[in-house]
Protein backbone atom coordinates (compact mmCIF):
# COMPACT_ATOMS: atom_id res chain seq x y z
CA UNK A 1 0.00 0.00 0.00
CA UNK A 2 2.85 2.36 0.85
CA UNK A 3 4.47 1.72 -2.55
CA UNK A 4 1.19 2.08 -4.44
CA UNK A 5 0.40 5.42 -2.80
CA UNK A 6 3.94 6.83 -2.90
CA UNK A 7 4.56 10.01 -4.90
CA UNK A 8 6.34 7.95 -7.59
CA UNK A 9 3.19 5.87 -8.20
CA UNK A 10 4.95 2.80 -9.66
CA UNK A 11 3.26 -0.33 -10.91
CA UNK A 12 3.48 -2.75 -7.98
CA UNK A 13 3.45 -6.51 -8.54
CA UNK A 14 0.73 -7.90 -6.24
CA UNK A 15 -1.05 -11.20 -5.64
CA UNK A 16 -3.99 -11.42 -8.03
CA UNK A 17 -7.52 -12.26 -6.89
CA UNK A 18 -8.56 -13.08 -10.45
CA UNK A 19 -9.33 -16.70 -11.46
CA UNK A 20 -6.51 -18.55 -13.23
CA UNK A 21 -8.51 -18.65 -16.47
CA UNK A 22 -8.89 -14.87 -16.55
CA UNK A 23 -7.97 -13.15 -19.81
CA UNK A 24 -5.77 -10.83 -17.73
CA UNK A 25 -2.43 -12.57 -17.03
CA UNK A 26 -3.84 -16.10 -17.53
CA UNK A 27 -2.31 -18.88 -15.35
CA UNK A 28 -0.28 -16.32 -13.38
CA UNK A 29 -1.27 -15.43 -9.82
CA UNK A 30 0.32 -11.98 -9.90
CA UNK A 31 -0.80 -8.73 -11.43
CA UNK A 32 0.63 -5.23 -11.74
CA UNK A 33 -1.42 -2.56 -9.97
CA UNK A 34 -1.04 1.21 -9.94
CA UNK A 35 -3.04 4.12 -8.61
CA UNK A 36 -3.91 7.14 -10.80
CA UNK A 37 -1.01 9.54 -11.18
CA UNK A 38 -2.45 12.20 -13.51
CA UNK A 39 -5.58 14.40 -13.31
CA UNK A 40 -6.85 12.63 -16.44
CA UNK A 41 -6.70 9.25 -14.68
CA UNK A 42 -8.72 10.67 -11.80
CA UNK A 43 -11.37 12.09 -14.13
CA UNK A 44 -11.74 8.79 -16.00
CA UNK A 45 -12.00 6.72 -12.81
CA UNK A 46 -14.46 9.17 -11.28
CA UNK A 47 -16.77 8.65 -14.25
CA UNK A 48 -16.34 4.87 -14.45
CA UNK A 49 -16.37 4.13 -10.72
CA UNK A 50 -14.50 0.86 -11.24
CA UNK A 51 -10.93 -0.35 -11.87
CA UNK A 52 -9.63 -0.32 -15.44
CA UNK A 53 -7.17 -2.50 -17.31
CA UNK A 54 -4.39 -0.37 -18.80
CA UNK A 55 -1.31 -0.99 -20.89
CA UNK A 56 1.41 1.24 -22.29
CA UNK A 57 0.99 2.60 -25.82
CA UNK A 58 3.78 0.75 -27.55
CA UNK A 59 4.55 -2.47 -29.38
CA UNK A 60 6.34 -4.82 -27.00
CA UNK A 61 9.96 -3.72 -26.38
CA UNK A 62 9.63 -0.65 -28.63
CA UNK A 63 9.64 2.96 -27.37
CA UNK A 64 6.36 4.31 -26.06
CA UNK A 65 4.30 6.24 -28.64
CA UNK A 66 4.60 10.03 -28.31
CA UNK A 67 2.54 11.21 -31.31
CA UNK A 68 -0.26 10.10 -33.63
CA UNK A 69 2.23 8.90 -36.23
CA UNK A 70 3.94 6.45 -33.87
CA UNK A 71 0.53 5.41 -32.52
CA UNK A 72 -0.49 4.19 -35.99
CA UNK A 73 1.45 0.97 -35.36
CA UNK A 74 -1.14 0.13 -32.71
CA UNK A 75 -4.19 0.96 -34.84
CA UNK A 76 -5.66 -2.53 -34.36
CA UNK A 77 -5.68 -2.43 -30.54
CA UNK A 78 -7.67 0.73 -29.79
CA UNK A 79 -11.04 2.23 -30.75
CA UNK A 80 -10.36 5.87 -29.93
CA UNK A 81 -7.49 8.25 -29.18
CA UNK A 82 -7.49 11.20 -26.81
CA UNK A 83 -4.97 13.63 -28.27
CA UNK A 84 -3.60 17.02 -27.20
CA UNK A 85 -1.93 19.87 -29.05
CA UNK A 86 0.98 19.95 -26.61
CA UNK A 87 3.91 18.02 -28.04
CA UNK A 88 5.44 15.18 -26.02
CA UNK A 89 9.19 15.69 -26.13
CA UNK A 90 10.37 12.64 -24.17
CA UNK A 91 8.29 9.52 -23.61
CA UNK A 92 8.56 7.71 -20.29
CA UNK A 93 7.40 4.22 -19.34
CA UNK A 94 5.83 3.29 -16.03
CA UNK A 95 8.17 2.12 -13.28
CA UNK A 96 7.64 -1.44 -11.98
CA UNK A 97 8.57 -2.75 -8.52
CA UNK A 98 7.97 -5.83 -6.38
CA UNK A 99 8.39 -6.65 -2.70
CA UNK A 100 10.44 -9.70 -1.62
CA UNK A 101 11.31 -10.34 2.04
CA UNK A 102 10.28 -6.75 2.79
CA UNK A 103 12.81 -5.49 0.27
CA UNK A 104 11.76 -3.34 -2.66
CA UNK A 105 13.17 -4.75 -5.91
CA UNK A 106 12.93 -2.47 -8.94
CA UNK A 107 12.13 -4.29 -12.18
CA UNK A 108 11.90 -1.18 -14.38
CA UNK A 109 13.01 2.28 -13.34
CA UNK A 110 11.36 5.09 -15.29
CA UNK A 111 8.50 7.48 -14.50
CA UNK A 112 8.73 8.96 -11.01
CA UNK A 113 12.27 7.75 -10.32
CA UNK A 114 14.43 8.99 -13.19
CA UNK A 115 16.73 10.57 -14.17
CA UNK A 116 18.35 8.99 -11.12
CA UNK A 117 21.39 10.52 -9.43
CA UNK A 118 23.66 8.15 -7.49
CA UNK A 119 26.75 9.05 -5.46
CA UNK A 120 29.71 6.88 -6.42
CA UNK A 121 32.11 5.39 -3.84
CA UNK A 122 35.02 7.21 -5.52
CA UNK A 123 35.71 10.02 -7.98
CA UNK A 124 35.95 9.19 -11.66
CA UNK A 125 39.16 10.18 -13.42
CA UNK A 126 37.24 11.54 -16.41
CA UNK A 127 33.65 12.19 -17.54
CA UNK A 128 32.20 8.83 -18.62
CA UNK A 129 29.32 7.83 -20.88
CA UNK A 130 27.95 4.30 -20.31
CA UNK A 131 26.06 2.77 -23.24
CA UNK A 132 24.40 -0.18 -21.47
CA UNK A 133 23.33 -3.50 -22.98
CA UNK A 134 20.93 -4.50 -25.75
CA UNK A 135 17.87 -5.47 -23.73
CA UNK A 136 16.07 -3.24 -21.23
CA UNK A 137 18.52 -0.61 -22.34
CA UNK A 138 19.43 2.48 -20.35
CA UNK A 139 22.29 4.96 -20.58
CA UNK A 140 24.24 6.78 -17.89
CA UNK A 141 26.69 9.63 -17.52
CA UNK A 142 29.30 9.92 -14.79
CA UNK A 143 31.38 12.86 -13.59
CA UNK A 144 33.43 13.27 -10.41
CA UNK A 145 31.56 11.10 -7.85
CA UNK A 146 28.15 11.33 -9.54
CA UNK A 147 26.27 9.04 -11.90
CA UNK A 148 23.03 10.00 -13.67
CA UNK A 149 20.94 7.12 -15.02
CA UNK A 150 18.38 7.56 -17.78
CA UNK A 151 14.85 6.17 -17.68
CA UNK A 152 14.19 2.74 -19.17
CA UNK A 153 14.61 2.88 -22.96
CA UNK A 154 13.79 -0.69 -24.05
CA UNK A 155 15.28 -3.37 -26.28
CA UNK A 156 17.47 -2.21 -29.16
CA UNK A 157 15.96 -4.55 -31.72
CA UNK A 158 14.58 -2.15 -34.33
CA UNK A 159 15.36 1.12 -36.10
CA UNK A 160 12.86 3.10 -34.01
CA UNK A 161 14.32 1.77 -30.77
CA UNK A 162 17.87 2.58 -31.83
CA UNK A 163 16.90 6.12 -32.90
CA UNK A 164 15.10 6.64 -29.59
CA UNK A 165 18.18 5.34 -27.75
CA UNK A 166 20.45 7.82 -29.55
CA UNK A 167 17.98 10.64 -28.88
CA UNK A 168 18.12 9.82 -25.16
CA UNK A 169 21.91 10.05 -25.20
CA UNK A 170 21.74 13.50 -26.82
CA UNK A 171 19.04 14.65 -24.38
CA UNK A 172 20.94 13.54 -21.26
CA UNK A 173 24.16 15.14 -22.48
CA UNK A 174 22.36 18.39 -23.33
CA UNK A 175 20.49 18.65 -20.02
CA UNK A 176 23.67 18.16 -17.99
CA UNK A 177 25.95 20.02 -20.42
CA UNK A 178 28.02 16.85 -20.50
CA UNK A 179 31.01 16.08 -22.72
CA UNK A 180 32.41 12.56 -22.25
CA UNK A 181 36.10 11.73 -22.32
CA UNK A 182 35.47 8.01 -21.98
CA UNK A 183 32.77 5.71 -23.38
CA UNK A 184 32.05 2.31 -21.82
CA UNK A 185 30.09 -0.54 -23.37
CA UNK A 186 29.57 -4.30 -23.24
CA UNK A 187 32.04 -6.73 -24.85
CA UNK A 188 29.29 -8.27 -27.03
CA UNK A 189 30.23 -7.19 -30.60
CA UNK A 190 26.66 -7.43 -31.94
CA UNK A 191 24.96 -5.24 -29.33
CA UNK A 192 23.66 -2.02 -30.87
CA UNK A 193 25.02 -0.22 -27.80
CA UNK A 194 28.50 -1.61 -28.55
CA UNK A 195 28.24 -0.54 -32.19
CA UNK A 196 27.21 2.96 -31.12
CA UNK A 197 30.11 3.18 -28.65
CA UNK A 198 32.51 2.30 -31.48
CA UNK A 199 30.82 4.90 -33.69
CA UNK A 200 31.20 7.61 -31.02
CA UNK A 201 34.86 6.89 -30.35
CA UNK A 202 35.68 6.59 -34.05
CA UNK A 203 34.12 9.98 -34.78
CA UNK A 204 35.73 11.67 -31.77
CA UNK A 205 39.31 10.58 -31.12
CA UNK A 206 39.30 12.49 -27.80
CA UNK A 207 36.93 9.89 -26.35
CA UNK A 208 38.55 6.63 -25.23
CA UNK A 209 36.69 3.30 -25.32
CA UNK A 210 36.46 0.72 -22.55
CA UNK A 211 34.54 -2.56 -22.71
CA UNK A 212 33.26 -4.41 -19.65
CA UNK A 213 32.16 -8.02 -19.38
CA UNK A 214 28.39 -8.18 -18.96
CA UNK A 215 28.16 -10.07 -15.65
CA UNK A 216 31.02 -8.15 -14.09
CA UNK A 217 29.02 -4.97 -14.81
CA UNK A 218 25.95 -6.53 -13.16
CA UNK A 219 27.84 -7.09 -9.91
CA UNK A 220 29.60 -3.71 -10.04
CA UNK A 221 26.23 -1.95 -10.25
CA UNK A 222 25.13 -3.55 -6.98
CA UNK A 223 28.49 -2.72 -5.39
CA UNK A 224 27.98 0.95 -6.25
CA UNK A 225 24.47 1.09 -4.82
CA UNK A 226 25.67 -0.20 -1.45
CA UNK A 227 29.02 1.69 -1.54
CA UNK A 228 31.02 -1.56 -1.28
CA UNK A 229 34.73 -1.03 -1.98
CA UNK A 230 36.48 -4.35 -1.30
CA UNK A 231 36.19 -7.68 -3.09
CA UNK A 232 32.73 -9.26 -3.26
CA UNK A 233 31.30 -12.64 -4.24
CA UNK A 234 28.82 -12.07 -7.03
CA UNK A 235 26.17 -14.46 -8.34
CA UNK A 236 25.03 -13.31 -11.80
CA UNK A 237 22.12 -15.30 -13.24
CA UNK A 238 20.49 -14.14 -16.47
CA UNK A 239 19.50 -15.14 -19.98
CA UNK A 240 22.68 -14.32 -21.83
CA UNK A 241 25.80 -12.19 -21.88
CA UNK A 242 29.02 -12.46 -23.84
CA UNK A 243 31.82 -14.16 -21.92
CA UNK A 244 35.55 -13.51 -22.16
CA UNK A 245 35.99 -16.98 -23.71
CA UNK A 246 33.68 -16.22 -26.64
CA UNK A 247 30.82 -18.28 -25.21
CA UNK A 248 27.45 -17.10 -23.87
CA UNK A 249 27.50 -16.80 -20.09
CA UNK A 250 24.58 -16.55 -17.68
CA UNK A 251 25.03 -18.84 -14.67
CA UNK A 252 28.07 -17.16 -13.10
CA UNK A 253 29.86 -17.08 -9.74
CA UNK A 254 32.41 -14.27 -9.71
CA UNK A 255 34.91 -12.82 -7.26
CA UNK A 256 34.87 -9.12 -8.15
CA UNK A 257 36.28 -5.71 -7.45
CA UNK A 258 36.17 -2.55 -9.56
CA UNK A 259 39.32 -3.48 -11.49
CA UNK A 260 38.67 -7.08 -12.43
CA UNK A 261 36.89 -10.35 -11.70
CA UNK A 262 37.74 -14.03 -11.33
CA UNK A 263 35.28 -16.61 -12.57
CA UNK A 264 34.92 -19.07 -9.68
CA UNK A 265 32.28 -21.38 -11.16
CA UNK A 266 29.53 -21.57 -13.77
CA UNK A 267 26.74 -23.81 -15.01
CA UNK A 268 28.20 -26.44 -17.34
CA UNK A 269 28.05 -25.32 -20.98
CA UNK A 270 25.22 -26.63 -23.15
CA UNK A 271 24.30 -25.93 -26.77
CA UNK A 272 21.52 -23.58 -27.81
CA UNK A 273 20.01 -25.45 -30.75
CA UNK A 274 19.11 -22.91 -33.40
CA UNK A 275 20.93 -20.07 -31.66
CA UNK A 276 18.54 -17.14 -31.08
CA UNK A 277 15.56 -19.38 -31.80
CA UNK A 278 16.29 -21.39 -28.66
CA UNK A 279 15.66 -18.27 -26.55
CA UNK A 280 11.99 -18.32 -27.60
CA UNK A 281 11.61 -22.10 -27.69
CA UNK A 282 12.43 -23.76 -24.35
CA UNK A 283 11.98 -27.18 -25.99
CA UNK A 284 15.20 -26.60 -27.99
CA UNK A 285 17.22 -25.87 -24.84
CA UNK A 286 15.71 -28.89 -23.12
CA UNK A 287 16.44 -31.12 -26.12
CA UNK A 288 20.09 -30.08 -26.07
CA UNK A 289 20.37 -30.97 -22.37
CA UNK A 290 18.65 -34.30 -23.04
CA UNK A 291 21.24 -35.06 -25.74
CA UNK A 292 23.99 -34.11 -23.26
CA UNK A 293 22.52 -36.52 -20.71
CA UNK A 294 21.33 -39.46 -22.82
CA UNK A 295 22.89 -39.04 -26.27
CA UNK A 296 20.77 -40.36 -29.14
CA UNK A 297 18.70 -42.42 -26.70
CA UNK A 298 16.98 -39.16 -25.74
CA UNK A 299 14.93 -39.49 -28.94
CA UNK A 300 13.02 -42.44 -27.48
CA UNK A 301 12.08 -40.73 -24.20
CA UNK A 302 8.35 -40.41 -23.57
CA UNK A 303 8.37 -36.88 -22.14
CA UNK A 304 6.76 -33.54 -23.15
CA UNK A 305 9.91 -32.12 -24.76
CA UNK A 306 10.31 -35.00 -27.21
CA UNK A 307 6.56 -35.12 -27.88
CA UNK A 308 6.57 -31.45 -28.91
CA UNK A 309 8.76 -32.15 -31.98
CA UNK A 310 8.07 -34.00 -35.21
CA UNK A 311 10.26 -37.09 -35.66
CA UNK A 312 12.10 -35.54 -38.62
CA UNK A 313 12.86 -32.39 -36.61
CA UNK A 314 14.34 -34.46 -33.80
CA UNK A 315 16.81 -36.21 -36.10
CA UNK A 316 17.85 -32.94 -37.77
CA UNK A 317 18.39 -31.29 -34.38
CA UNK A 318 20.37 -34.30 -33.14
CA UNK A 319 22.75 -33.89 -36.09
CA UNK A 320 22.99 -30.15 -35.37
CA UNK A 321 23.79 -30.91 -31.73
CA UNK A 322 26.33 -33.57 -32.70
CA UNK A 323 28.16 -31.28 -35.15
CA UNK A 324 27.62 -28.01 -33.28
CA UNK A 325 25.79 -26.38 -36.21
CA UNK A 326 24.17 -23.07 -35.25
CA UNK A 327 24.45 -24.20 -31.65
CA UNK A 328 26.45 -21.70 -29.55
CA UNK A 329 27.57 -22.82 -26.10
CA UNK A 330 25.85 -21.25 -23.10
CA UNK A 331 26.03 -21.43 -19.31
CA UNK A 332 22.77 -19.51 -18.85
CA UNK A 333 20.63 -19.99 -15.75
CA UNK A 334 17.72 -18.35 -17.57
CA UNK A 335 17.89 -20.99 -20.29
CA UNK A 336 18.09 -23.73 -17.64
CA UNK A 337 14.76 -22.46 -16.27
CA UNK A 338 13.40 -22.71 -19.83
CA UNK A 339 14.63 -26.29 -20.14
CA UNK A 340 13.00 -27.37 -16.87
CA UNK A 341 9.72 -25.75 -17.97
CA UNK A 342 9.85 -27.78 -21.19
CA UNK A 343 10.82 -31.13 -19.62
CA UNK A 344 8.03 -30.85 -17.04
CA UNK A 345 5.50 -29.96 -19.75
CA UNK A 346 4.86 -26.43 -18.47
CA UNK A 347 5.60 -24.65 -21.75
CA UNK A 348 7.40 -25.39 -25.04
CA UNK A 349 7.33 -22.02 -26.83
CA UNK A 350 7.28 -18.59 -25.18
CA UNK A 351 4.83 -15.78 -25.85
CA UNK A 352 6.88 -13.25 -23.86
CA UNK A 353 10.25 -12.95 -22.13
CA UNK A 354 10.48 -14.63 -18.72
CA UNK A 355 7.26 -16.60 -19.21
CA UNK A 356 8.76 -19.95 -18.22
CA UNK A 357 10.09 -18.54 -14.93
CA UNK A 358 6.70 -17.04 -14.08
CA UNK A 359 4.92 -20.33 -14.76
CA UNK A 360 7.45 -22.29 -12.68
CA UNK A 361 6.81 -19.87 -9.80
CA UNK A 362 3.14 -20.92 -9.89
CA UNK A 363 4.05 -24.57 -9.29
CA UNK A 364 6.43 -24.04 -6.37
CA UNK A 365 5.34 -25.62 -3.09
CA UNK A 366 7.21 -24.33 0.00
CA UNK A 367 6.35 -27.53 1.91
CA UNK A 368 8.69 -29.50 -0.36
CA UNK A 369 12.20 -29.05 1.04
CA UNK A 370 14.13 -31.76 -0.83
CA UNK A 371 16.42 -31.08 -3.79
CA UNK A 372 18.20 -32.75 -6.71
CA UNK A 373 21.82 -33.81 -7.14
CA UNK A 374 24.54 -31.83 -8.87
CA UNK A 375 28.32 -32.10 -9.18
CA UNK A 376 31.01 -29.42 -9.29
CA UNK A 377 33.98 -30.39 -11.47
CA UNK A 378 36.68 -27.72 -11.25
CA UNK A 379 34.77 -24.55 -12.25
CA UNK A 380 31.90 -26.37 -13.94
CA UNK A 381 28.57 -27.26 -12.30
CA UNK A 382 27.34 -30.46 -13.96
CA UNK A 383 23.55 -30.68 -14.22
CA UNK A 384 23.06 -34.02 -16.03
CA UNK A 385 21.96 -35.80 -12.82
CA UNK A 386 19.52 -32.95 -12.15
CA UNK A 387 17.98 -33.44 -15.60
CA UNK A 388 17.75 -37.22 -15.07
CA UNK A 389 16.05 -36.82 -11.69
CA UNK A 390 13.55 -34.27 -13.01
CA UNK A 391 12.53 -36.73 -15.75
CA UNK A 392 12.13 -39.50 -13.16
CA UNK A 393 9.81 -37.35 -11.01
CA UNK A 394 6.14 -37.93 -12.03
CA UNK A 395 4.75 -35.01 -10.01
CA UNK A 396 5.27 -31.68 -11.78
CA UNK A 397 4.92 -29.63 -8.57
CA UNK A 398 7.52 -31.76 -6.78
CA UNK A 399 9.90 -31.54 -9.75
CA UNK A 400 9.70 -27.75 -9.99
CA UNK A 401 9.92 -27.21 -6.22
CA UNK A 402 12.98 -29.44 -5.95
CA UNK A 403 14.54 -27.59 -8.89
CA UNK A 404 14.23 -24.25 -7.06
CA UNK A 405 15.72 -25.82 -3.92
CA UNK A 406 18.60 -27.22 -5.97
CA UNK A 407 19.54 -23.77 -7.29
CA UNK A 408 19.69 -22.50 -3.70
CA UNK A 409 21.90 -25.47 -2.75
CA UNK A 410 24.21 -24.77 -5.70
CA UNK A 411 24.65 -21.14 -4.57
CA UNK A 412 25.25 -22.24 -0.97
CA UNK A 413 27.78 -24.89 -2.05
CA UNK A 414 29.87 -22.52 -4.19
CA UNK A 415 29.64 -19.59 -1.75
CA UNK A 416 30.71 -21.69 1.25
CA UNK A 417 34.42 -21.32 0.47
CA UNK A 418 34.06 -17.54 -0.06
CA UNK A 419 31.67 -16.69 2.78
CA UNK A 420 34.07 -14.07 4.18
CA UNK A 421 33.13 -11.90 1.18
CA UNK A 422 29.79 -10.06 0.84
CA UNK A 423 27.27 -12.01 -1.28
CA UNK A 424 25.75 -10.01 -4.17
CA UNK A 425 22.89 -11.21 -6.39
CA UNK A 426 22.30 -9.67 -9.81
CA UNK A 427 20.89 -10.51 -13.24
CA UNK A 428 17.42 -10.91 -14.70
CA UNK A 429 16.79 -14.35 -13.16
CA UNK A 430 16.60 -12.66 -9.74
CA UNK A 431 13.34 -11.08 -10.86
CA UNK A 432 11.95 -14.53 -10.04
CA UNK A 433 10.36 -13.90 -6.65
CA UNK A 434 10.43 -17.56 -5.55
CA UNK A 435 14.16 -17.98 -6.15
CA UNK A 436 14.99 -14.58 -4.66
CA UNK A 437 12.83 -15.25 -1.60
CA UNK A 438 14.53 -18.61 -0.99
CA UNK A 439 18.01 -17.12 -1.30
CA UNK A 440 17.24 -14.15 0.96
CA UNK A 441 15.80 -16.56 3.54
CA UNK A 442 19.04 -18.56 3.49
CA UNK A 443 21.33 -15.52 3.16
CA UNK A 444 19.58 -12.60 4.90
CA UNK A 445 22.70 -10.44 4.54
CA UNK A 446 22.90 -10.89 0.77
CA UNK A 447 22.74 -7.75 -1.36
CA UNK A 448 20.17 -7.33 -4.15
CA UNK A 449 19.82 -3.96 -5.87
CA UNK A 450 17.00 -1.67 -4.78
CA UNK A 451 17.46 1.62 -6.67
CA UNK A 452 18.31 -0.03 -9.97
CA UNK A 453 16.91 -3.16 -11.65
CA UNK A 454 18.83 -6.45 -11.25
CA UNK A 455 18.21 -6.97 -14.97
CA UNK A 456 20.11 -5.27 -17.82
CA UNK A 457 18.49 -1.95 -16.92
CA UNK A 458 21.16 -1.61 -14.21
CA UNK A 459 24.18 -2.49 -16.36
CA UNK A 460 25.12 1.15 -17.09
CA UNK A 461 25.85 1.91 -13.44
CA UNK A 462 28.33 -0.97 -13.35
CA UNK A 463 29.93 0.21 -16.59
CA UNK A 464 30.41 3.74 -15.23
CA UNK A 465 32.62 2.56 -12.34
CA UNK A 466 34.64 -0.13 -14.12
CA UNK A 467 38.34 0.66 -13.92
Amino acid sequence: EELLSSKERPIVICKSLLPSNSKIAPNISKIGLFLPYTPLHLLILEKLQKPIVATSANISDEPIAINLESLQKLHNVYDAVLNHNREIVNGCDDSVVMLVQNRVVTLRRARGYTPLSIKLPFKLKEPTLALGANQKSTIAIGFEDNAILSPHIGDLDGINSIEYYKKNIETLQRIYNFEPKRAVCDIHPNYESTKHALEITTQNKNITLNQVQHHHAHILATMVEYKLTGKVFGVAFDGTGAGTDGKLWGGEFLLCDYQSFKRIAHINYFKLLGGERAIKEPKRVALSLLFDTFGKEALSLNIPTIQSFKKKELHILYLAWQKGLNAPLSSSMGRLFDAVASITGVIQELSFEGQSGLLLEELYNPDIDTAYSFKVNNESIAIQTLIQEIIDEPDKTVAVSRFFNTIVNIVASIYQEYSNYPLLLSGGVFQNSVLLNLLLEKFPNAYISNKIPPNDGGITLGQIVSL
